[in-house]
């Protein structure tokens, strides 16, 4: 009966979601603050529903439910409570409602906190998580039901992947999604403010709190992803290039980007055509993981899905939300203010450059990750990218904006003086330079300029 509940709350959701972007919509057209009210409640009743369909599958989990298929697949009656609370989200079905609650919980947020923005801003952006709800409720109720039955249930399941089983990984997912989809209430502003043609500085201090929550997540949770692989894969290092992984590592990158570029937004004007970009894309990327993750196109041992039917769902959400949002941006665009002037050598300059070696660093991801499959379907020929091509074309990217950051936020705005910079930093830059000298001694000279350490030690 619980299970039968939490699927008509996941329903109810998935209404309010349609009554908020509907009502939200109106309400811009007709500058009614009773309609924009009403959508916003409508976004509290949207999470209130995922929050209670949830609920039910967690206490399916716990309570060891095998009537219930996700459970039956996902878990055991033997397994330790934390993996059973953990298998609630340790699947394709279990992490799409995780999303979901992700999602209208901030669209929730949104609605709640944005009193302070304008009104037509607020509208819009409450209209657009809306608009991303009926997407991805909608698929979840329709093709991804987590709540779904099995008759006759069987009598154990069939637990959880062990390497799964992990308190690391455990908490990965959550963090995670607070992250990914964090992400959206970006994009949802970036959408208002082209519709409303108001990117300003006051656009960009809105956006800067919402991006700060969702990169520090999404930091969470990649580092925790990161530690189970060093341990639990016997990876020998921090990061492998998994596919998986590089999919919540390319909206980390443009998010960093973003909170650069909003500060240039923020302080000086300028950027805004570049900021409101960046907005678009760091969700675009966080939909774009959705799909890899769980469409069967990438081998990971934490891959959610191998379902091209369920992946094909997922790539048509990702190109209507997209695709929408870039053409409203290339319609929108060449009508934003430039915003100020400064001169090469400035802190503007500074986070410019930042900001460029970050999209170059996040293309080459992209690249590394979806070249063999693109030459798998022009060609038929399976191939892999690993570390060597990402050592060899990411590691100098990020050098160089080592290198950078110590002068940036010593450069004046507008014009700085360089000069005076590497005047303040060439003491720490001695000691950063022994620092080095220092490491690579102590790990191994012979390899400190080759291959690591561990890896010789691991074969």
């Amino acid at each position: 009966m619980i299970a039968e509940i939490g699927a008509f709350a996941l329903i109810l959701a998935l209404a309010a979601s349609v009554a908020q972007s509907g009502l939200s919509i109106v309400a811009r057209i007709r500058r009614s603050p009773v309609l924009a009210a009403a959508g916003e409640g409508a976004a509290l009743v949207a999470f209130l529903g995922v929050a209670v369909a949830f609920a039910a599958l967690m206490h399916a989990f716990v309570g060891s439910d095998f009537s219930v298929a996700n459970v039956t697949a996902n878990s055991h009656s033997e397994k330790p409570l934390l993996y059973r609370v953990a298998g609630t989200w340790g699947s394709h079905e279990g992490s799409m409602l995780l999303w979901c609650l992700a999602l209208t919980g901030y669209g929730a947020a949104a609605a709640i906190l944005g009193r302070t923005l304008p009104q037509g801003l607020r509208t819009v952006a409450v209209a657009t998580q809306g608009l991303i709800g009926v997407l991805f409720l909608a698929y979840t109720v329709f093709a991804s039901n987590p709540l779904a039955r099995l008759n006759p249930a069987p009598v154990e399941g069939r637990s959880l992947n062990p390497l799964l089983q992990d308190p690391a990984l455990a908490f990965h997912p959550p963090f995670l999604y607070a992250g990914y989809v964090g992400l959206s209430v970006v994009f949802s502003l970036a959408i208002a403010a082209l519709v409303e043609g108001r990117v300003d500085a006051a656009w960009a201090r809105w956006v800067r709190p919402w991006a700060l929550a969702a990169w520090s997540m999404l930091t969470a949770g990649i580092a925790l992803g990161a530690f189970w692989a060093y341990y639990e894969l016997g990876w020998g290092g921090w990061w492998f290039w998994d596919p998986v992984e590089n999919a919540s590592f390319m909206p980390w990158l443009v998010a960093t980007a973003l909170l650069h570029s909003a500060i240039v937004t923020e302080k000086r004007g300028a950027l805004p055509g570049w900021s409101v970009f960046l907005a678009l894309a760091a969700f675009s990327f966080s939909m774009l993981g959705a799909f890899l993750v769980r469409s069967g196109v990438l081998t990971s041992v934490h891959a959610f899905a191998v379902d091209p039917t369920r992946g094909v769902l997922l790539l048509m959400i990702l190109g209507v939300s997209t695709g929408a949002g870039f053409l409203l941006f290339a319609w929108r665009a060449p009508s934003l203010a430039q915003g100020g002037v400064f001169a090469p050598v400035s802190r503007e300059s500074a986070l410019v450059l930042n900001n460029i070696l970050l999209a170059a660093a996040t293309a080459t991801v992209l690249l590394g990750t979806l070249f063999p499959l693109i030459r798998e379907a022009a060609t038929g020929e399976a191939i892999s990218v690993g570390p060597p091509y990402f050592n060899l074309t990411f590691t100098p990217l990020m050098a160089a904006l080592m290198i950078l950051l110590p002068a940036g936020p010593l450069l004046a705005w507008k014009r700085g003086d360089a000069q005076g910079v590497l005047q303040r930093l060439w003491i720490a830059a001695l000691i950063a330079l022994a620092a080095g000298v220092a490491t690579i001694a102590l790990v191994s000279p012979r390899h400190g300029w080759g291959r690591p350490a561990w890896r010789s030690a691991s074969g």
